[in-house]
């Protein structure tokens, strides 16, 4: 079976966004979830779902539904948030492995297959491409085996790259991107990164990356040509200093 579960907060409703989600401090934790998505087998069904994947699903509050991944079945899906039954593809045949949304409703989506970041505004089909989308490959207008996305308050678009052991940064309506975390080559090194996954940006521009072959994560401040390690960074394992391949 194959399922979503949602666990609702007794105190209210929480507001989820792209950019951060507010949950309250004193937050009251229902103990048994509630199935909101999936859960009758694991196929291509309008009610099902097959490898449900991402770091997070999307919350549409607008349209009260959410917006998953689902990874085996190579689609996008939307589904009703309460007494929904079945989805709805709105995206077919990506190999996506990112996904997130902006304030004004508009997503973006991570192609692996395609080496680029596509975002799609209420009511497109075809989306726009706002990141790589020239081939594979390591040059400023390129991405190479994209993977997690970050989507700031000004629309530039962060993007995490396992082939190029960097995190790019693309600006709206950029031709091509800015490396804001590594781009050295893999390594663990302060100017390098190894196969990062999550990305996160702060107010001030300052990038925080989980970098899973290092077993670490990094700060790099805006503009910065090297980070720092704030967790992890002691080799694998299980101690309190320890992370084992952190992803997001």
């Amino acid at each position: 079976m194959k399922s979503i579960f949602i666990h609702t907060p007794k105190f209210s409703s929480v507001p989820v966004s792209s950019l951060s989600a507010h949950i309250h401090p004193n937050a009251q934790w229902q103990q048994n979830g509630l199935t909101v998505a999936g859960g009758n087998g694991y196929r291509n069904g309008i009610n099902q779902l097959y490898h449900p994947l991402g770091l997070y699903v999307i919350v549409d509050k607008e349209r009260d539904s959410l917006i998953i991944y689902d990874g085996s079945n190579n689609r996008v899906a939307r589904w009703p948030r309460r007494n929904g039954t079945s989805g709805e593809t709105i995206i077919y045949n990506i190999d996506c492995v990112g996904l997130t949304m902006d304030e004004n409703g508009s997503f973006y989506v991570t192609d692996v297959g395609k080496d680029e970041e596509r975002r799609y505004r209420r009511g497109e089909s075809q989306g726009t491409v706002v990141a790589g989308g020239n081939g594979r490959g390591n040059r400023l207008d390129q991405l190479s085996d994209p993977y997690y996305v970050f989507v700031d308050r000004d629309h530039s678009v962060y993007v995490s790259e396992y082939g190029n052991h960097r995190v790019m940064k693309w600006v709206e309506g950029a031709k091509q991107g800015i490396v804001v975390a590594g781009g050295q080559g893999e390594g663990n090194g302060l100017t390098q990164l190894s196969y990062p996954r999550g990305v996160v940006v702060d107010q001030l521009g300052t990038v925080y990356v989980a970098d899973r072959g290092n077993d670490r994560i990094m700060r790099w401040p805006k503009g910065a040509t090297q980070g720092s390690v704030i967790v992890g960074g002691n080799g694998r394992g299980g101690q309190s200093n320890q992370l084992n391949g952190p992803i997001g």
